[in-house]
């Protein structure tokens, strides 16, 4: 993956346009320089995920495909394995019982649970008898999963055995149209009695691969525009929406996953391993390992514990690791303590080594050849605290800081890059190239299979014909083929075949990408001022006793308020030179901190130069962070603000009234 000398990474394809007879204008229409001449055609048995699988198990029979690592007497053992053949046959057992239930293509068959082999057999038995695989989120709560199953019409599921009782609950009100449970290992007799009272048989992973072993059925091959997988994204509001997404699709990324790693020296090989702990419900994820699978490589799952995330770190030793920004900050948190606990001198030669590779870097020097003695004597104890082992890291689902991705770049001694993309365009849509300073900070530039530009937002001031160029990013190729039985809301996203993602993107010339913020997450105060909230968090996280935060205004008042989670070992930090003892959670209650956290967000939102309405007014701390357990965010950690409203609604009620009284009593002086 050398990156070499800077190269020329897009081709525009078409000009801007501007504003005419009501259609807002648009910029220029950028591709990947890799699709000059258009988009390169499928190979002719390479048109289907399922093809993607078959042909892999023909050339990597014996490979390593699947691990995990088995739990005895509470003690989590090594990773095992099953081969492309192994998995194969149980795919094959697994779709043979599936026809035994009288699934006919085109059946919608449910996954329900956490990242594991089980998983991959379920969704290959779907590829290869021409079944819809409909993923439900390991982090979606019984609402969601009852309004999917009912959705989606979902016949059969395959289901973690610790899931079984949300199904089975009075709440899951859908699954009595269920014809059959198939549990990751087993239920317990109780749970199987309470499905044969609803009508439903819960069959052991055992008991269906021998009903499928004994009742063998061929594979019933897909074609092309054949629906793949109809993938309920879990929304930032509203019930989730079905992405349905074609084989034709699926097939189209992994050819133009491989034509944008086949530019690089450092080539893939079948000995890369990659740690799977994104939910497999997340198109991420899932596309990489398809990708994976594609190369005749090694997929092995997190033990099911993210806090212990760096045990399968360590014991696997992958070479690519894929997460969303939280999980680089952690890394990157980690690595920080580390270094504050070393002597000063040490502390002075790790910043002397970090300056040095990265200004041999930003001159254009590869990550391998910047400093080669920085990397020997720091940098590879970064390396070895991430398994030793790792290659390339990508992160995705969300930007992450300018800062953190380039201390990664020049401390993994590995590749890092970000991309974008969502649901609905199967992943990635923009990536990064390994090695190029010039795109830290950004979303990289056009897929192989995409084509890029940015539209008017005029309520916003964002014009993709001025200077920078900013707008709505819209993208098109073969993407997904509309929302499950919502014509209305796929009309309203796909315009001239583009699709409007609602995030708001700013780009350069070369037809570079930077996502900036979102279009939906605008709102105005009552004095008339539009605010972008994603901006304003973005400053707002800046300061040292900041983790996160959530930024709150509406068309009734004119002041912001926000949320914030402190940093922990920050405020304990404040709270030790300020004489508070106590608990993080109680001091986390204090008055001063909250006069102090307020002070660092207006210090910060001047710094920034920021305009007066934008700066917040008042503050509400909450020791825990923003979470799936109370629902505030996705599973890809993004805000959830209908939820957190909800949530926060008495506490901001009172930090409003509180902010009215003062402007009343300031007023009467």
């Amino acid at each position: 993956m050398e990156g070499g000398t800077k190269k020329v990474f897009t081709v525009q394809v078409e000009d801007g346009k501007p504003r005419k007879d009501g259609r807002p204008a648009v910029g220029p229409v950028f591709r990947s320089a890799l699709s000059k001449d258009g988009f390169p055609p499928l190979e002719p048995d390479m048109k289907t995920s399922w093809d993607v699988f078959r042909v892999a198990v023909g050339k990597y029979p014996d490979n390593r495909m699947l691990g995990w690592r088995p739990v005895k007497d509470g003690v989590i053992g090594p990773y095992i394995w099953k081969s492309y053949r192994e998995v194969y046959e149980e795919v094959l057992q697994v779709g043979s019982a599936l026809q035994q239930l009288g699934v006919k293509p085109g059946s919608r068959i449910g996954i329900y649970g956490s990242n594991c082999p089980q998983w991959i057999v379920a969704m290959q038995a779907c590829n290869g008898y021409s079944l819809i695989c409909v993923p439900l989120y390991d982090t979606l709560g019984a609402g969601a999963v009852d309004f999917i199953i009912d959705h989606a019409e979902i016949d059969v599921i395959f289901v973690q055995d610790k899931k079984i009782k949300e199904i089975l609950s009075a709440n899951c009100k859908s699954a009595k149209r269920v014809k059959g449970l198939v549990a990751f290992t087993s239920g317990t007799s109780e749970e199987i009695t309470s499905a044969d009272q609803i009508g439903m048989k819960l069959y052991s992973w055992k008991d269906f691969l021998k009903m499928g072993k004994e009742n063998p059925a061929q594979p019933c091959a897909p074609k092309p525009n054949d629906t793949c997988t109809i993938m309920y994204t879990s929304g930032t509001s509203g019930e989730p929406k079905g992405v349905m997404l074609s084989h034709e699709s699926h097939a189209i990324y992994v050819k133009g996953v491989d034509l944008f790693m086949e530019q690089f020296d450092d080539k893939m090989t079948t000995d890369d391993v990659f740690l799977s702990f994104l939910p497999l419900a997340h198109i991420l994820d899932r596309m990489i390992e398809e990708f994976f699978f594609h190369k005749g490589a090694s997929v092995g799952y997190y033990h099911g514990d993210l806090n212990a995330l760096r045990d399968d770190l360590m014991e696997l030793k992958p070479t690519l690791l894929v997460g969303v920004p939280r999980v680089y900050e952690k890394i990157y948190e980690g690595i920080l303590k580390a270094l504050s606990e070393l002597r000063p001198l040490r502390r002075l030669i790790f910043n002397a080594l970090y300056n040095r590779k990265l200004a041999n870097m930003k001159a254009g020097c590869t990550h391998k050849t910047a400093s080669p003695f920085a990397d020997m004597l720091a940098f590879r104890k970064v390396k070895a605290r991430l398994g030793g082992r790792l290659r390339l890291l990508i992160s995705g689902g969300a930007p992450l800081s300018n800062e953190i991705e380039e201390f990664l770049r020049v401390t993994s001694c590995a590749y890092f890059i970000q991309g974008y993309g969502l649901t609905e365009t199967l992943g990635p849509s923009t990536v990064c190239y390994p090695d190029d300073m010039s795109l830290v900070g950004t979303v990289g530039v056009a897929a192989t299979y995409t084509e890029l530009r940015l539209e008017e937002v005029p309520e916003m001031g964002y014009n993709p014909l001025g200077t920078p160029s900013r707008g709505e990013i819209c993208v098109r190729g073969n993407f997904f083929t509309g929302y499950y039985k919502n014509p209305e809301l796929t009309n309203e996203v796909m315009a001239d075949g583009w699709f409007h993602t609602g995030d708001i993107g700013e780009m350069n010339s070369d037809g570079i990408l930077k996502v900036i913020d979102r279009k939906k997450n605008i709102f105005k105060l009552s004095q008339g001022e539009y605010v972008a909230v994603e901006y304003l968090e973005k400053v707002y996280v800046f300061p040292p006793t900041v983790e996160d935060v959530w930024v709150y205004g509406d068309s009734f008042r004119s002041m912001l308020v926000a949320v914030v989670n402190p940093h922990e070992e920050n405020t304990m930090k404040w709270a030790e030179s300020n004489g508070c003892k106590g608990s993080f959670a109680e001091i986390c209650k204090s008055e001063g901190l909250k006069e102090h956290i307020l002070k660092e967000l207006q210090s910060v939102a001047a710094k920034n130069k920021l305009r007066g309405f934008e700066y917040v007014k008042g503050v509400i701390l909450d020791p825990i962070p923003f979470d799936l357990e109370r629902d505030l965010v996705t599973a890809t950690m993004k805000k959830k603000r209908n939820n957190m409203l909800k949530y926060y609604k008495p506490e901001i009620e009172k930090v409003y009234q509180k902010l009215e009284e003062q402007r009343v009593a300031a007023k009467s002086k």
